[in-house]
């Protein structure tokens, strides 16, 4: 049987027409995009992680096989998930639960060892003097990691910045954390407690002796209201929609994080994508509002206020030329970054504080002893929180075994030997602060245990003069902020241990994990009581 060829191709009849010029010329583009995406696609997810990996473990680094091409994050997932499902006893060995796939992975493979992001590989540094040492560093070859697309729905700023910006951010922001100035915003921390404890207060009049509050919400709140009015001068009530914006975008960041493998994912279509443009569109404008009603009032009067805004401001302004001062979109950023890690840390160091203390009463009655010899019944002052060491004590070993960020990170920008392993450029390094903290050979063998005593010399004394307490960084890099948290968390504690004891409820349910900072999965139930 014969098959016409051309009849069967064109249809009976047909004409044969050429391709044009131009529809032969889109043709190759398209063939020369295509080849070129997917080499891209292969030098990413293929190529370069097993280039990587080949010339770490070819040094003696062991770790976790690479599964094309979303690495460790399935088994991550899985891990946090049965973690999660169910609650722990109340006892400080938190690990296993907020970060199982990373403990795992350090027990078979040891301190250093590699772990798989999606396709990028990344090197888990957990020995405490390499930690030191990446952190300690000046150079600036250790470089901060952050997405870029996904970090600025959150928050970028000073925190997310390197080199000659990152230096220009600290440079202008610095005034506004220096020691006189945060003295001078203590009257807003004060005021605020006050209106926390009335609150409280009020709850009891109505009750039998003993009233239960959920202290996670009371204290986003309570910090949150510090925050507006020490940076932006204004109430809670003002900034309410920013925290509650903020608050859904760590749960929507959280998310997304574990499909970011995926290239150009942030542009797919899908619904949380959506939630979390109109998000940050919502809270940028809120701020460029404030913001610019701000400069109009510095304009006009010259004043800019003595919050954190009205501060930066100003030092921005006498920074001298355009190029060394920030835009607005950067002080935006800067702005989303007070509000969030502001509010988040010091809730998360406060609420952890509390629940400690209600499984160690006696620590509790230590220190509102300590309070009450300091301050009576008067309102706490700047030089009497200074005097608080058994305060300080406590703080210290709550943010030891309950560090609000579990985990920082880093990237090598040049060819860099760390213990003897020489790591190409471009490699992310994962140091996992909370392991460092619940280190025995570093802390001792009651290293789970909550022991307030071991800061009596301090920090110092405590690590054996090796520096691996890093609640808030260290080095150069050192959280800008750390100041302003811990004062505030000493004022709220120091004037609830003068009005209230306290216990956890029944219905606590110890159970922390990390949406960004570490969180009470279930909140966090105690039981007041009026002195």
């Amino acid at each position: 049987m014969e098959v016409d060829v051309a009849a069967t191709t064109l249809g009976v009849g047909g004409d044969v027409s050429s391709p044009s010029p131009l529809s032969l010329l889109c043709g190759l583009a398209s063939l020369l995009v295509l080849l070129w995406a997917v080499s891209r696609a292969a030098e990413t997810c293929w190529l370069r992680p097993r280039r990587l990996s080949r010339a770490l473990r070819a040094q003696g680094l062991g770790g976790t096989a690479y599964r094309f091409p979303a690495g460790d994050l399935a088994e991550n997932g899985r891990l946090n998930e049965e973690a999660r499902s169910k609650p722990m006893p109340p006892c400080h060995d938190i690990v296993p639960r907020v970060a199982p796939h990373l403990l795992n992975t350090i027990k078979e493979h040891g301190n250093v060892c590699i772990t798989w992001f999606g396709p990028t590989l990344r090197v888990v540094i957990a020995e405490p003097k390499l930690v030191r040492e990446i952190l300690l560093d000046k150079s600036g070859h250790f470089e901060k990691f952050t997405n870029k697309r996904l970090g600025k729905l959150i928050a970028l700023g000073l925190a997310s910045y390197d080199g000659e910006k990152w230096a220009m951010h600290r440079r202008i922001l610095n005034p506004a954390f220096h020691l006189e100035k945060l003295k001078s915003m203590l009257p807003a921390f004060s005021t605020c407690c006050t209106e926390l404890i009335s609150s409280w207060e009020s709850k009891l009049a109505g009750s039998d002796g003993s009233h239960e509050v959920d202290i996670w919400q009371d204290f986003q709140n309570l910090t949150g209201d510090v925050i507006s009015r020490t940076s932006f001068g204004s109430s809670f009530m003002e900034g309410r929609r920013i925290f509650q914006l903020q608050a859904e975008q760590a749960e929507r960041i959280i998310k997304a994080f574990q499909y970011m493998y995926i290239p150009g994912y942030l542009f797919f279509p899908t619904e949380n994508n959506k939630r979390m443009k109109q998000i940050n569109q919502e809270i940028e404008g809120l701020l460029r509002g404030i913001i610019e009603k701000r400069e109009r009032a510095m304009e006009m009067d010259g004043l800019s206020g003595n919050d954190l805004l009205g501060l930066m401001l100003q030092s921005n302004k006498e920074s001298g030329p355009s190029r060394m001062r920030m835009s607005t979109e950067d002080v935006i950023e800067e702005c989303k970054l007070f509000y969030f890690a502001g509010m988040e840390t010091t809730s998360v160091l406060l609420t952890w504080t509390l629940v400690v203390l209600g499984m160690h009463p006696e620590w509790q009655d230590r220190a509102r002893e300590e309070v009450l010899s300091v301050f009576g019944k008067d309102k706490p002052n700047f030089d009497g929180l200074g005097r608080l060491k058994t305060v300080t004590m406590i703080l210290y070993e709550v943010l030891r075994l309950y560090p609000p960020a579990v985990t920082l990170n880093r990237k090598t920008s040049r060819q860099m030997q760390i213990g003897g392993i020489t790591y190409p450029a471009g490699v992310m390094l994962e140091l996992p602060i909370i392991l460092v903290h619940h280190n025995p050979d570093v802390w001792g063998e009651d290293v789970l245990e909550f022991k307030p005593e071991r800061f009596a010399e301090g920090i110092s004394k405590a690590t054996k003069d090796q520096p691996v307490f890093f609640p808030f960084g260290w080095g150069p890099r050192i959280c800008i902020g750390q100041n302003f948290a811990m004062l505030e968390a000493k004022m709220a504690l120091s004037m609830i241990l003068q009005r209230f004891e306290f216990q956890l409820s029944p219905s606590y349910t110890h159970a922390p994990y990390t949406v960004i900072t570490l969180h009470p999965q279930h909140g966090a139930q105690i039981i007041l009581k009026s002195l």
